[in-house]
């Protein structure tokens, strides 16, 4: 006997990703040292280095913890060390060693490296109001283009994926990367990019004039802690 139509019953989808899909975590580091003009950072490839800031190894603690109970395949970090720093905590918890990956450090700023982009952001300079209005990296003087950071942040996570099918990776990595790629998904060809968001989940969009500024996309955290 056929069931009658009004007894069957259609969930809402629950989004799950398609076999070969790999899951990344982009996590950016812990707040590094600050920037002193008597006390330079190292550089690493022309690109400041700073360690971690105390408040930094917190964060860096803090990631450990939230994402221990994840299923991590994978750890990966750049070639400056605040980032791997930060993933440090959960890789010992993991027993996972973090690998390499050059092409995910951060935007490199030219004449503005080893700290004089926070002195110059802090004091006004009128190319800061410019880097904001065009929005581009390379209003810096002898900053990386847009083209080319774009351009090795897609070929890194793309190399990323072809290596980890079906698996969950952890990548640490630079505030400027995170936005880089975000805004690559946000121009994305594919329109149902963002269709997998979760029942209750937490987006946040920032909206100013016409800008729309992505902050955090399927936040769970709130639906895996029972209410009290």
């Amino acid at each position: 006997m056929s069931t009658p139509e009004q007894e069957i019953e259609y969930r809402q989808h629950r989004f799950s990703p398609p076999p070969g899909a790999t899951e990344i975590f982009l996590v950016r580091h812990g707040e590094s040292a600050p920037a002193r003009g008597e006390n330079p950072f190292t550089l690493v490839e022309g690109q400041a280095d700073p360690e971690l800031a105390p408040d930094g190894r917190d964060h860096a603690r803090r990631v450990g913890d939230r994402l221990a109970g994840e299923r991590i395949d994978a750890i990966y970090v750049t070639t400056l060390r605040r980032t791997a720093e930060t993933a440090a905590p959960l890789a010992e918890k993991l027993g996972l060693t973090p690998a390499v990956e050059r092409d995910l450090r951060e935007i490199h700023l030219g004449d503005w490296e080893n700290g004089l982009f926070r002195k110059y952001s802090a004091d006004g300079h009128p190319i800061i109001e410019r880097l904001w209005a065009e929005q581009r990296w390379d209003v810096i003087p002898g900053a990386e283009s847009d083209e080319a950071f774009g351009a090795r942040l897609r070929g890194a996570l793309t190399r990323i994926a072809a290596a980890h099918p079906d698996q969950r990776v952890a990548v640490f990595t630079h505030g400027g990367v995170i936005g880089e790629v975000f805004a690559q998904a946000g121009r994305s060809v594919e329109r149902f990019a963002f269709l997998g968001a979760d029942n209750g989940s937490i987006s946040h969009l920032v909206v100013h004039g016409d800008t729309w500024i992505i902050r955090r996309f399927n936040d769970t955290a709130h639906l895996a802690t029972p209410l009290g």
